[in-house]
Order: C-alpha cells, then sequence, then structure tokens
C-alpha cells in the first residue's frame, strides 16, 4: 500500500466494476419482468441475484469514493464526493456521479423495506435505478483521467444505448396483468401467510379484493378467483408463496397462491371443504359468489423453492396447490418428479392437467385405484441422494418424510400445527420490552404473547395464531424465546433471530423485541 499509485488502481477499478454492476442489475431487472429468465432457472434465486447486483455496486461505489479521498493525485474531500457541484475538478460529470450514488442508495434502501412501503412508491423509486445507470454512463465516460480516450467514451455510448433499449423492451412487452390468465392459489384449512398492500387499512396489512369467478374445481373443491376493486395490479409473489384471506365471519385463512407468478391482475383460491369445517372452507362454498368483497393481506413465502437440479415432489389433496406452481415454474432443463395422492381421482384438483402436461414425470396414487399405502421408504430409496424433496400434505405424510429425507434436503408446507410443536414446560410468565418504544410488557402465563402485546396497542399483526402462516414474525435483540410454531427449523429461527409470538414463548424471563 506504499505505492502511491495503489489508490489510483483501487479508484478505477472499484468504478469501472460498479458500473459494470449496476449496467448489468438494471438489465437483469428488465429481463426478469419481461420473464426472459424464466427459460434458464427458477425465478427466485434469480430475483436473489438481481438484488445481490445491486448491493455490489453500491458496495463497490463506496469504496470508489473512499478511495478518491485516500489518493494522493485525486485528493476529494468528502464535500466533493458527497455535495453536487462542489468539486472544482469536472464539476458537471462528477456531479451525475455523486446524484447517480444517490439514487442507488434510495433503491437498494428501498429494496430492505419493500413489505412496509406502499407499492407504487416503491415501484417508482425502483425505475430511478435506470436513471442512476445512464448518469453512472455519463460520469464514467466524462470525469476519469482517461475520459479523453475515444474508446472509453465509446464504451459510455453504448452502454447507455442498451439501458435505452433495454427499458424500451420494458415498455413493449406486455406487462403480466395483461395477461388473460388469471393467477391461482388454493387453501388448506390453515397454512400461511403474510402482508404486503396497496388499499390497505392503515397498521393492518389487509387490502380489498374482489371475488370475480366462482367455479367446481373437483369434488369437494371450489375455485375462486379474485381481483383488486380497481382491476389493478395485485403484489407480485413466487412460487410456494401464501396469501391471507379474512372472511367477513371473522374467520381467517390461508391458501397457497398456485398459479402463474407473472399474472398480476388476479389471484384464484382453490378451496376444499373441510369436514368439519371450522368457519372457513364451509363460509366460502356456501356464501362466495361474483361481486362479493373479501379483504386479504400477503403474500408471503416460507416454502420456497430452491435452485436444483433434482426435484421430488409430493402433493396428497389439496396440498397439490403450491407444489403445482413450483413444477410449472420450472424449465424443461430441470428433473423433477410427481408423486400425487388422493383419495379419488374426482378429488385431487389440477390432476388432469398435470398428467396432461407431464405424463412421464406424474406418479398418481388414489385410494381406490391403489388400496396399499404408498412405500415412501422405497420411493426416496430410489432416488438420488442429491434430490431436493418437497411434501405437502397431512401431518402423517409429513412425518414420515421427515423421518426418511435428511432435514437440509426436506421443504416442507403444513395444514395444522406439529404435533411435535408442545413444549415440554408449563407456560410461565415473561416480560417483554419493546425495543422500539422501550414500552414493557408482563405477559401472564396462560396469555399469547401476540395477544398481549395487541391489547397494549403494539402495531403487531396477526393471522392464524396457530404458528403457520409466519405473519407475526418479530426479531429478538435479547433473550431466549421458545419455538412452538410449525414453521420454519430451530437453527433457521435462531440464525435469523426471529420468533412467533402468537403461539412461541420464552425460555428466559425477559425478551427484547424488535418492535
Amino acid at each position: 500500500m506504499n505505492d502511491p499509485h495503489v489508490w489510483w488502481y483501487v479508484t478505477r477499478a472499484s468504478g469501472m466494476v460498479a458500473w459494470a454492476l449496476l449496467t448489468l442489475s438494471a438489465i437483469w431487472g428488465v429481463l426478469l419482468s419481461t420473464r426472459v429468465l424464466r427459460k434458464i432457472d427458477n425465478p427466485g434465486w434469480l430475483h436473489d441475484l438481481h438484488r445481490w447486483m445491486g448491493g455490489a455496486a453500491l458496495l463497490m461505489t463506496g469504496m470508489h469514493m473512499i478511495s478518491l479521498m485516500l489518493d494522493s493525485w485525486a485528493s476529494f474531500s468528502a464535500a466533493e464526493l458527497l455535495v453536487p457541484f462542489a468539486a472544482a475538478y469536472r464539476p458537471a460529470p462528477v456531479a451525475l456521479g455523486i446524484v447517480a450514488f444517490y439514487l442507488l442508495a434510495a433503491v437498494q434502501g428501498s429494496s430492505l423495506l419493500v413489505h412496509r412501503l406502499p407499492r407504487r412508491f416503491w415501484k417508482g423509486l425502483h425505475y430511478t435505478s435506470y436513471a442512476s445507470v445512464l448518469l453512472v454512463s455519463f460520469h464514467a465516460g466524462w470525469s476519469g483521467s482517461d475520459a479523453s480516450a475515444w474508446g472509453y467514451q465509446l464504451t459510455a455510448i453504448l452502454l447507455i444505448l442498451l439501458l435505452v433499449a433495454a427499458a424500451l423492451v420494458r415498455i413493449i412487452t406486455p406487462g403480466p396483468g395483461a395477461s388473460p390468465r388469471g393467477a391461482s392459489f388454493t387453501a388448506r384449512e390453515p397454512s400461511s401467510s403474510a402482508a404486503a398492500p396497496s388499499a390497505a387499512a392503515p397498521g393492518t396489512g389487509t387490502r380489498a379484493a374482489i371475488v370475480r369467478a366462482v367455479h367446481p374445481l373437483a369434488d369437494g373443491v371450489v375455485s375462486i378467483q379474485l381481483a383488486a376493486p380497481d382491476g389493478g395490479a395485485l403484489p407480485g409473489w413466487e412460487p410456494g408463496a401464501h396469501l391471507s384471506v379474512h372472511l367477513p365471519n371473522g374467520v381467517d385463512r390461508e391458501y397457497s397462491l398456485c398459479g402463474d407468478p407473472a399474472v398480476r391482475n388476479s389471484y384464484s383460491i382453490a378451496v376444499r371443504l373441510a369436514e368439519p369445517s371450522r368457519g372457513g372452507s364451509r363460509w366460502l362454498h356456501d356464501h362466495a359468489h361474483t361481486g362479493q368483497r373479501i379483504d386479504i393481506s400477503g403474500p408471503g413465502n416460507h416454502f420456497r423453492l430452491v435452485p436444483a437440479q433434482r426435484y421430488l415432489f409430493i402433493a396428497a389433496g389439496i396440498g397439490i396447490t403450491p407444489i403445482k406452481t413450483m413444477i410449472e415454474s420450472l424449465p424443461a432443463s430441470k428433473q423433477w418428479e410427481l408423486v400425487y395422492l388422493g383419495r379419488t381421482r374426482a378429488a385431487m384438483p389440477y390432476l388432469d392437467r398435470l398428467e396432461s402436461k407431464f405424463p412421464d414425470r406424474v406418479i398418481v396414487h388414489a385410494r381406490d385405484e391403489h388400496p396399499n399405502r404408498l412405500d415412501l421408504a422405497a420411493l426416496l430409496a430410489a432416488r438420488s441422494a442429491e434430490t431436493e424433496v418437497y411434501v405437502c400434505g397431512p401431518e402423517q405424510l409429513l412425518s414420515a418424510a421427515t423421518d426418511l429425507v435428511p432435514a437440509r434436503r426436506l421443504h416442507l408446507e403444513r395444514f395444522s400445527p406439529s404435533a411435535m410443536r408442545n413444549s415440554a414446560e408449563p407456560a410461565r410468565a415473561v416480560d417483554i420490552t419493546c425495543g422500539r418504544s422501550g414500552k414493557e410488557i408482563h405477559v401472564p402465563a396462560g396469555v399469547s404473547v401476540l395477544h398481549a402485546l395487541q391489547e397494549h396497542a403494539i402495531p403487531i399483526v396477526g393471522s392464524c395464531g396457530e404458528g403457520l402462516c409466519g405473519t407475526c414474525e418479530v426479531r429478538v435483540l435479547r433473550g431466549t424465546p421458545e419455538h412452538l410454531d410449525s414453521i420454519r427449523n430451530e437453527q433457521d429461527k435462531n440464525i435469523r433471530g426471529i420468533m412467533y409470538p402468537c403461539v412461541s414463548r420464552s425460555l428466559s424471563a425477559t425478551l427484547v423485541l424488535d418492535i
């Protein structure tokens, strides 16, 4: 680091890397939104890569700015790097770079707060990334010590034209909402949820939806299509996501999204009538009709499709709903099989569709055709040890899969709380401290932590009340929670530092929560 030119090299290298990453991130975002990349791989990690490139661009920009202050030749001050037109050296191109930095920081910051910001505000702010790339290109082409080189400026002009072309493709390509098909999601009596509104009631995370169509899907199953009251776009989602439905009878239920995530102008839920019903499926079967208003919240996702080369999907009954979306999102290059279990073929939603589209990949085990129970151990033993296994269905199926598949390869979605989620100790009182407001709340032994927080007007939303949906997720700042939910595995929750207070409690006398 004694070489007087070292910071000049760091400055140039970090600036060029930041420029390349920012441009690539913007173009990658266009390709994602126009679904060009769907043929490559699963959408989840492609979105993560898009976010990573933007974050890395911001990090390299910070390094670029710091090295400009340390470079003895450039010797910029902090004010010259943070205030437009404060620098005497090529003030206009430098100012463009500073403005681009602030835009990039705003876009990345909004991405971290996407679930807390109004959708339209976040989307509008996100589009400024195009302006950021344009400004950076002009900055890079006309502010550096080698800016007079025609090749360098030509590169800047070519990248500007490439971005303009990508933006035009995005404008010309029909948006997801223009598709005539409706996205679908299917329900079980309880499952999972989150929040992300547009016409939402303040502090509730809910939004209004209108029933657009109702029709039978299978024996005991109806499909209910929902849309925004103004017909506009609904929040985006990825395979495995879920939605909460808040019914007029006061019952909340969670449903898996199971259509095409690119379709943004409607959702559809497929609801199996549970016998006995606890009020959710019965109400929807008896009362849902075209034009009716139903409040919803979400989507959220605790059942993500991870990138892999081989998948085995096992679905039982209505458990096909998140699995169907995952299957239809996979590119042709992926290897996968579906084992679909049910009472009868007539009661198995989407069976005809899946068999006709993927005749060589779907194994059907209807109980009226195969009275013997499926040999799950033999099925799993015949598959590669590198296969990712996704299971959605009743607790008996999930328990069997848990005993046979290593945790690192197993992904589960539950309809009801796990029987293993009971505490070995009787519930005891706990003192909760709200880390943001400093408010202290005593929670008696027989009271839910979530209920106690809501009783004291703490702004935290819940839905299922059973540790299934994840709506009430909260960060733990201090203390040791006792995890009694059925959402994530213990290690994952501890690494993330989160808990679900609708059912979970505390192993320590006090908990400090980030609320």
